[in-house]
């Protein structure tokens, strides 16, 4: 069925794994570590002595927030979408159907 702009009312904007996309649970949780992180290499007692004159509480935290970044991003621009049909395991008639416990008679 077509409406009057001729294009198909059929065709619905694909689903989306959205929120439920692994990529975006790495890259929030990345992204949390990472900002705090900077936030104790910014705030907290720098020791150059044992990590030979770098911060590396500072440094570890901005390398995270960009890898979480990277992963947010991924999962942005390349969405998984989840199909409208597909074979359910239930529905699959090559698979023997799941047997009852009988109870036991006397």
């Amino acid at each position: 069925m077509t409406d009057t702009s001729g294009t198909s009312d059929t065709s619905a904007a694909p689903h989306k794994a959205g929120a439920f996309d692994i990529r975006n649970i790495i890259g929030a949780l990345m992204g949390i570590y990472g900002v705090i992180l900077v936030l104790a290499g910014l705030l907290g007692e720098h020791e150059p002595d044992k990590t030979g004159g770098i911060n590396a509480n500072l440094w570890t935290g901005l390398a995270l927030i960009v890898v979480a970044a990277v992963f947010i991003g991924w999962a942005r621009l390349r969405p998984i979408v989840v199909p409208e049909n597909f074979d359910r395991p239930d529905d699959d008639p090559t698979r023997p159907a799941p047997q009852r416990k009988r109870p036991p008679s006397h």
